[in-house]
């Protein structure tokens, strides 16, 4: 089984059944044979963007953790490796919340579906 790690707009367009969604990310995350992760990243980006007011999202981050489970997905901690990895990242993107998913794509060996056009410049698969 294929392990994929979804970028924190990803999950959202998703979940809300967002048109910005490609066929081919679509597919990816349906696909059975791809094991789905989301990032405990993404839910505390997730909470600080509803809390500044930039995002608004049905039952907010409860909403959110409870969509990651009825929709099979695993939720992934961050882990020492994932930071080793982090410290070791070039500096392409500045985003630490995408630099910590990029690195933990990278040290888990996960595909990673995202439609951010800066991300392909690291080392790992990506998906849109």
């Amino acid at each position: 089984m294929k392990a994929t790690l979804l970028d924190t707009h990803i999950a959202i367009w998703f979940f809300n059944g967002s048109p910005d969604l490609s066929e081919t990310a679509k597919r990816v995350i349906l696909d059975p044979d791809n094991r789905i992760n989301v990032s405990v990243v993404s839910v505390w980006e997730l909470a600080v963007k509803i809390n500044v007011g930039k995002l608004k999202f049905t039952d907010g981050v409860a909403g959110f953790l409870k969509l990651i489970d009825s929709n099979g997905f695993r939720l992934l901690s961050i882990t020492p490796k994932h930071l080793l990895g982090l410290e070791r990242l070039p500096l392409y993107h500045r985003d630490p919340f995408d630099r910590i998913l990029v690195a933990t794509a990278i040290s888990e060996e996960m595909d990673f579906v995202t439609a951010d056009k800066d991300i392909p410049l690291y080392p790992l698969r990506c998906v849109w």
